[in-house]
């Protein structure tokens, strides 16, 4: 009973075994198989193209690129404000001359061009004696038998001359100290350096007279030096503001003295 129980309890072990032993055989031989192959074959044809894979991250900013072509223009933007006003421009050319103008009517009007121009004069002289008047009001200097005035306004010693005589005086002639005396302190007090006075040596050269034409007989008050004319050109008298006269050329302007007599009651 045993040897049969025995026996018959070995056979499975045995078939496991020789599975086993079969299995590993099985193993050697592929292996032996898989070292001893062929030669490569020609590559096959590519493949269908696979789905899209998901999309990366971002990658880092780019290089900038080069500056494109100019597009088209724009529209018109709105009118923006009004800018200062500019500088004044150049002259312009001269124009065309214009067509020639109708004929005037005819007139007789030289009886009246006449009256204006009398009345030009009229007034002219009188705006001359009203200055001439205002300024006189402005300050005079005098004596017991003259009025002396200075007249501010700068003329030359012949326009000095006429400019006394038609109002009815002559360029000042200080004919002795108390008259030069009043007309130095008359300057200097105005605020003035020098004026022309009534002497000159127009007529002969170094024989000085008074406008009047009377010689420098009794009296003369030159400057130290004076008269002193070595080219000829100095034939007319100014006083200076200390009372001193000095020779000096007639052509020169500047404001002079007047003297005026005074009528007897």
């Amino acid at each position: 009973m045993r040897n049969d129980r025995g026996s018959s309890g070995h056979i499975p072990r045995l078939q496991r075994y020789s599975k086993k032993v079969n299995s590993h055989s099985f193993l050697l031989l592929n292996r032996e198989h898989e070292n001893d192959h062929g030669d490569d074959g020609e590559k096959g044809d590519p493949g269908e193209e696979g789905k899209l894979g998901k999309v990366g991250r971002m990658g880092p900013k780019g290089v900038k690129g080069e500056l494109g072509d100019v597009g088209d223009q724009g529209n018109i933007g709105k009118t923006g404000p009004i800018g200062k006003k500019g500088d004044k421009g150049e002259k312009g050319l001269p124009g065309i001359p214009g067509g020639k103008g109708k004929a005037g009517t005819v007139c007789d009007c030289g009886r009246y061009r006449k009256v204006v121009g009398q009345l030009d004069i009229s007034v002219a002289r009188l705006k001359t004696s009203m200055k001439f008047v205002k300024n006189v009001i402005a300050g005079i200097r005098e004596t017991e038998e003259k009025f002396y005035y200075i007249v501010q306004e700068e003329k030359n010693y012949r326009e000095s001359l006429t400019h006394c005589r038609i109002r009815g005086g002559m360029l000042a002639m200080p004919k002795d100290e108390a008259a030069n005396t009043l007309l130095a302190d008359y300057v200097s007090k105005s605020g003035f350096f020098r004026v022309f006075i009534g002497v000159n040596d127009l007529e002969r050269e170094g024989q000085y007279v008074f406008t009047d034409n009377t010689p420098l007989q009794n009296y003369s008050n030159w400057k130290e030096g004076e008269p002193s004319d070595p080219y000829g050109h100095e034939d007319c008298v100014e006083m200076l503001s200390s009372g001193r006269w000095n020779d000096t050329e007639c052509h020169l302007t500047m404001y002079f003295v007047c003297e005026f007599i005074k009528k007897k009651k």
